[in-house]
């Protein structure tokens, strides 16, 4: 009777411990392999609608997302290395350390967009729509910010920044 006891104890021990492994197990295959990141480079993505994605750290590098709806979407550390985001709907979108760098943004609404810590130089931002958008820290060209500050009103929702006071503009 002893035995059978410490028998049935040392098999709810191991049940116990398998599923503690499987469970860590689990939690380190979703560290190894985060499933927002995405490779969209050089895709042909004309009026897609991102909107409201989680697209952390993804790369869009030489794409044609014209027209494309990125309206609230996460886009953080996302790379638009020379992509073609002309008329594209960004408002809202968080690109904290997003790389912009040589991208196409003409004619696209950045409303209220988070664009601290981004890196557009040599993007293109002709017409665009820049009410509320914060470009706190955005490395850039001078007359790309001197551009940009003839367009700049409003105040970001998030941060409670003016845009005019992001991008350093005169008075």
């Amino acid at each position: 009777m002893r035995t059978e006891i410490r028998i049935e104890k040392l098999a709810a021990q191991f049940q116990r411990l398998a599923l503690w492994v499987a469970i860590v197990a689990i939690g380190l295959l979703c560290t190894l392999t985060p499933a927002w990141a995405e490779d969209y480079n050089k895709e042909f993505l004309v009026g897609r609608d991102f909107s409201n994605r989680n697209l952390t750290d993804s790369s869009f590098n030489h794409a044609n997302l014209r027209e494309s709806n990125f309206s609230h979407a996460n886009l953080q550390g996302v790379s638009f290395f020379a992509a073609n985001l002309e008329a594209s709907n960004l408002v809202g979108a968080d690109l904290r350390n997003a790389t912009l760098d040589s991208a196409r943004i003409s004619e696209a609404d950045l409303s209220d967009a988070n664009l601290e810590g981004a890196f557009a130089f040599n993007a293109k931002f002709e017409s665009s729509k820049i009410d509320g958008a914060d470009f706190t820290d955005t490395q850039m060209r001078e007359d790309t910010r001197l551009l940009l500050c003839k367009l700049a009103t409003g105040r970001n929702s998030v941060t409670g920044r003016e845009t005019r006071e992001t991008l350093y503009c005169d008075e």
